[in-house]
């Protein structure tokens, strides 16, 4: 049944629900199915196309148990084999204990571990310790077009009775397993500077006019200083100072440096301690400029003044930082920036997304029921990270539905999300699916 979901209609240009659906079907016949139709969207040629429909499923309805639900998604990012893969993406292919396709560890085998782990319990207890409910998508990949409206449109009938809410779309930061308390937000930015009506050969007209390139390079100069600090005022103001709690967890967090510059290929990182490091990559909000619209880019030379370019930068948030409120700061600080060049061209300031970041409490009973049942598991105390990146769907489940939320990853630190060869290690799976099973029994025992 994992093999059979990497074929290529799991791809976000046309979600096929094959096995998934008969896996759903098949683990219970009281069990309860729905394909929610979602909404249409209107693509730049002007066509209207359906989104995938968001499935939905119910195990039990005993009102004395806990209801926990799981939430997934089946889509991915795109993968061809000439990109660089040593497998097809999208044929489950396993070498020396790795499962290697697209969507292996983003997102589908913790969907499918979550399926099997009840369909384990339904087969050796015939009853499972909780309701279970799933709330699974296609189009994660994508920003999750209108879930928001879907949640808020379900939130008092199918999230009314749920108590918990479990997120596995994240990894571990090593090869310890963990539990995953916070995510950082996203506030994705344009800078559009447009000059000339038409782009400029360099020998003609350069020295006479002012380059839309130039004033462009200017700004994101003054965007962040060598040291990676961010020189938006507000931004870094805005950040909690880093605990001493913070700081002795991050010292006892299993995380080697070494192999970390290794795996991305770097003799130096920006900072020399593993604090600084976990620090730098969960709590603080980071900078990153992504890339230039409208620059000369191909191989070769071309002696060309661009009439418009747009450039791409990020911000990712950490709690107390609010979106609107960033997109304000840099807005004006840009357009104060711009003012001090006295250029002819014209800016403009955009802010495409932003997501929210996520913070939950690693003492809450739903996070001590998940450590019990990885020491059961595993043996082993896990740790306790945060993610760097945005997962939006838990801040929007948290902050529609009221629930809590606990993020309980399964795949490894090396699994290649969203690069080519992604892979989930059979024994993550096998060991994550009696995680889940597990998990389910501890959640039963809390008080309600």
């Amino acid at each position: 049944m994992f093999r059979q979901c990497f074929s290529h209609s799991w791809t976000i240009a046309g979600v096929s629900w094959c096995g998934f659906l008969q896996l759903l079907s098949h683990l219970s016949s009281s069990s309860r199915m729905s394909l929610l139709n979602w909404f249409l969207q209107m693509l730049p040629s002007g066509q209207i196309i359906p989104l995938p429909s968001l499935v939905t499923a119910k195990f039990g309805s005993d009102a004395s148990k806990p209801t926990v639900c799981v939430y997934g998604h089946v889509d991915v990012q795109p993968a061809l084999k000439e990109d660089g893969w040593s497998t097809d993406p999208y044929n489950l292919t396993e070498i020396d204990g790795k499962l290697y396709g697209r969507g292996a560890s983003d997102n589908k085998a913790p969907v499918l571990a979550w399926l099997h782990a009840v369909e384990a319990y339904l087969a050796v207890h015939k009853e499972l310790p909780v309701n279970v409910k799933y709330f699974i998508e296609g189009m994660e990949e994508v920003g999750s077009t209108g879930l928001d409206e879907m949640v808020e449109k379900l939130k008092d009938s199918f999230f009314g009775d749920v108590d918990y809410i479990i997120v596995s779309d994240c990894g571990w930061l090593s090869t310890k397993p963990a539990v995953t308390y916070g995510t950082r937000g996203n506030c994705y930015f344009l800078a559009e500077v447009k000059g000339p009506k038409l782009d400029l050969h360099s020998g003609v007209y350069g020295g006479t006019v002012i380059e839309p390139m130039t004033d462009l390079i200017g700004l994101l100069d003054a965007l962040i200083d060598a040291r990676g600090r961010i020189l938006i005022p507000g931004i870094n103001e805005a950040v909690a100072p880093l605990t001493e709690e913070e700081k002795k967890m991050y010292e006892e967090t299993e995380f080697d440096l070494e192999k970390y510059k290794n795996k991305i290929g770097v003799e130096r990182l920006m900072y020399d301690t593993k604090v600084d490091i976990l620090s730098h990559r969960w709590r603080y909000p980071t900078l990153s400029i992504h890339g230039i619209e409208g620059a000369f880019s191909a191989s070769g030379t071309k002696t060309v003044i661009p009439a418009r370019v747009v450039a791409k930068f990020s911000i990712r948030q950490v709690p107390n930082m609010d979106p609107k409120i960033v997109e304000t700061q840099v807005t004006d600080y840009l357009n104060s920036m711009f003012a001090l060049r006295n250029s002819p061209n014209t800016l403009k300031i955009s802010m495409v997304i932003g997501a929210k970041p996520w913070l939950a409490d690693f003492k809450d009973p739903i996070y001590v029921a998940a450590e019990r049942a990885i020491q059961r598991v595993f043996g082993l105390k896990p740790d306790r990270i945060r993610e760097g990146g945005s997962i939006p769907v838990a801040r929007t489940l948290q902050d529609v539905t009221g629930k809590k939320i606990i993020m309980l990853p399964i795949g490894g630190y090396d699994d290649g999300l969203h690069s080519q060869n992604e892979k989930m290690n059979r024994y993550n799976y096998i060991e994550g699916t009696k995680l889940f099973a597990a998990y389910l029994q501890e959640v039963s025992q809390l008080k309600r």
